[in-house]
């Protein structure tokens, strides 16, 4: 060792004494041939971290709809994440370097939008529970609700996806981990994820396979399931991943969002001179308030608790009351016959019918609808099936915490009694009215500034 390093150390000296005697460079030409530093090479995880947030989310969404990722749908960036993007790039005959070249980001950005589509996702909010989740509706088409909530299934039961809601006293989410855990019984748990704001567990019920995420705030819990076939799960796995991150338990509201300039809704004409009962967020705040073909109305009369406005048109023709006699008694499927958005109908002012399904609301005396209508059906009629008017249907947006847009409306209905009530207040006498929803709405324009 000592001979090697002694024959270093006089190589090394050699060569110094052999520079300091050549001079045939310049300094300036030394510093012109000297080789550049190399600059050091950013990781993947770095890479990442320097995207946009967004992209992020946007990247870890596809990579999970096309079955790559398995993590939670953040935007954090993770080894998970890094190595879910190499393994797309070997999948897809690329080298796993980890980081997305544009050409692979857009195969990865089509592949991921294809399979939503295949799904038929949608972020929706539950009119019964009020939580936000996403739904792949052409999986799970046929769509249910009572007062404690809602189930989306296949039409062959294979897949089921079950929102529900209950009072509890002194939940904590380890308590409600281990009731889930047994109810029902035969639940065999393989993955376990307790935490105090929100508990996560996944195994196999029987022949399925399940999936439940739950939360609670002070007495109320909210539990997302979601029940599968082992024969499905190459097509549900990717989907419940995309569920899990979308399910929003509490979704926190803030500030109503700023009124339309233009705003449509339905009315119901209630009276041959002119009344017409619709919705009161409609109709606030209207510089001018129009009813084609007819004219101009104006608000005269307001319910807030109800969410009731009363319109009067003068001078009007041809108006076609709707008769208000009936309850809802036990009904729980209704027929809602309005005028949608003219953007949904090419600039038409048809009116249409939908069905929607009855739930009171678990702890309170309120009525919701799902799934709701479209925008303008705020006003609409509701029928049951025999025709007779049972209430008003009434939209009222959902504004998602964080989302610079309101979310997906809730649907409510207005008791026909609460209507009649309100109309009687007002001195409003609806007599010789029919069950002919479809000539009784009008659309309702309110302008603002």
């Amino acid at each position: 060792m000592r001979s090697m390093l002694s024959a270093t150390l006089i190589f090394v000296t050699a060569m110094a004494s052999a520079d300091a005697q050549t001079s045939t460079l310049s300094s300036h030409a030394k510093a012109k041939h000297a080789a550049p530093a190399r600059p050091a090479l950013q990781s993947p995880a770095e890479t990442a971290n320097a995207m946009d947030q967004s992209e992020r989310l946007a990247i870890q969404s596809d990579l999970a709809w096309v079955g790559q990722y398995n993590g939670a749908i953040s935007g954090d960036v993770s080894e998970r994440m890094v190595e879910s993007i190499k393994q797309f790039q070997k999948v897809n005959g690329g080298t796993p370097t980890g980081v997305l070249n544009t050409k692979e980001r857009a195969v990865l950005a089509e592949m991921g939008r294809r399979k939503r589509e295949n799904a038929g996702w949608k972020l929706v909010t539950d009119a019964v529970t009020g939580a936000q989740l996403g739904v792949p509706t052409r999986l799970v088409p046929q769509q249910t609700s009572d007062g404690d909530g809602t189930k989306w299934s296949s039409p062959n039961g294979t897949i089921q996806v079950l929102l529900r809601r209950r009072k509890e006293a002194g939940p904590t989410t380890a308590k409600l981990a281990n009731r889930e855990k047994k109810e029902p019984a035969g639940r065999t748990v393989d993955y376990s994820v307790v935490k105090p704001e929100f508990f996560v567990l996944s195994g196999r019920q029987g022949l399925k396979k399940f999936y439940v995420r739950g939360a609670f705030r002070t007495d109320e819990v909210r539990i997302l399931t979601i029940l599968y076939d082992q024969a499905t799960e190459n097509t549900v796995e990717p989907v419940v991943i995309s569920m899990s991150s979308a399910f929003k338990p509490f979704p926190v509201s803030s500030a109503p969002p700023a009124k339309k300039t233009v705003e449509y809704g339905t009315g119901v004409v209630v009276s041959e001179d002119g009344a017409i009962v619709t919705g009161r967020q409609i109709t606030e705040g209207c510089l001018a308030i129009t009813i084609p073909p007819f004219g101009s109305a104006d608000r005269i009369a307001e319910d807030k608790e109800r969410d009731l406005a009363l319109l009067q048109l003068y001078g009007a023709r041809g108006l076609k009351p709707l008769g208000l006699a009936s309850d809802l008694a036990s009904k729980t499927t209704v027929e809602l016959t309005g005028i949608s958005d003219p953007q949904n109908q090419g600039g038409g002012r048809a009116a249409t019918t939908v069905k929607a399904t009855v739930a009171r609301v678990a702890g309170s005396s309120g009525l919701a609808l799902s799934p709701a209508p479209e925008v303008g059906f705020s006003g609409a009629a509701a029928r049951d099936d025999s025709g007779r008017f049972v209430g008003l249907a009434l939209l009222k947006p959902a504004v998602i915490a964080g989302a610079s847009t309101p979310g997906p409306a809730q649907a409510v209905l207005v008791p026909a009694e609460a209507v009649r009530g309100f109309l009687n207040a007002n001195g409003v006498v609806t007599s010789q009215a029919s069950n002919d929803a479809a000539s009784a709405v009008v659309r309702v324009i309110c302008v603002r500034k």
